[in-house]
């Protein structure tokens, strides 16, 4: 626990208007669309252990084979080594992991979104991902290369949760007010969300490539703008005790804050042993993560 192993064209007028609106104006409410869908969640917490453990074996079994996770990986050229170190270690655990590149990359397989623009980079995904396989996988996960992922606790944490419902979950952030999840930690999207996300984005009169082209804003925050509209809002993964397990950052200074912050419970202070996510590590830190997993 106390190491580092142990842790997103032009536009149509109006819909470039609008969808530029809505991404400055984060807090805007779309009445029709909010009544649409009923929203419960905001912090949603990972099962109770002693309620996991009350399941018979065979049952969880069964439950871990009804859910599969789909990772995308977003990189450019200049994060080769990265690349290598998270194609080695974490993306084998999920059911499926694929690249997706800015640009043609000879020594790595990648799928070429032909951009450097990181929220084209990740609706193109997205859109890719939910085309070809929304029959296949019900949870999809994208994460950026410096990002460090534990797929099982991954799973475990979605356990006992509905794909069919609208969820979008991470280390949840508030920009003014617009809530949104970081790409830093990790975003999870289920079935539903990749859903009506999809019927957003293959929409470009209701919003096109570039919302916000004068106003440029980071691929998170784009995406949640769009999500809000469809009813689908951001939502913090906590673990029981209320820590998160989407980190947006290493496990190294996640120990370091908790010496500083709490130094006679570091443990307790630190990292919640759920964690699914930590961010920016460098390619070894990775490797000697893999240990720890």
């Amino acid at each position: 626990m106390l190491s580092e192993s142990s842790l997103v064209l032009k536009s149509v007028m109006l819909g470039s208007i609008f969808c530029a609106f809505i991404t400055i104006l984060g807090h805007v409410r779309i009445g029709y669309r909010n009544r649409m869908y009923h929203h419960e969640h905001y912090h949603v917490q990972a099962p109770n252990k002693e309620d996991i453990l009350k399941i018979s074996e065979d049952e969880r079994m069964e439950l871990s084979k009804s859910f599969r996770v789909y990772c995308i990986i977003l990189v450019k050229h200049k994060d080769v080594s990265l690349w290598t170190a998270v194609k080695e270690t974490w993306t084998k655990h999920c059911d499926k992991a694929e690249f997706f590149s800015s640009e043609n990359v000879k020594v790595f397989k990648s799928i070429n979104m032909e951009t450097k623009d990181m929220w084209l980079m990740m609706r193109k995904a997205y859109k890719y991902a939910f085309d070809k396989y929304r029959n296949r996988y019900n949870w999809f996960f994208i994460a950026r290369p410096t990002t460090f992922a534990i797929i099982e606790n991954l799973k475990y944490f979605l356990l006992k949760k509905d794909p069919l419902q609208p969820f979008y979950l991470g280390h949840t952030v508030t920009s003014g007010d617009l809530e949104y999840v970081s790409v830093e930690g990790g975003i999870v999207l289920s079935l539903e969300s990749m859903k009506r996300l999809n019927h957003l984005l293959s929409s470009p009169e209701k919003c096109p490539d570039q919302g916000g082209m004068i106003w440029k804003i980071s691929e998170d925050k784009q995406l949640a703008v769009r999500l809000k509209y469809a009813g689908v809002f951001a939502e913090n993964a906590e673990d029981s005790k209320g820590k998160d397990v989407l980190n947006t950052k290493s496990g190294g200074l996640s120990i370091k804050e908790a010496m500083t912050n709490h130094p006679n419970l570091v443990v307790e202070g630190c990292c919640s042993d759920m964690a699914v996510t930590f961010n920016g590590l460098t390619p070894n830190q990775m490797h000697v993560m893999m240990y720890g997993v």
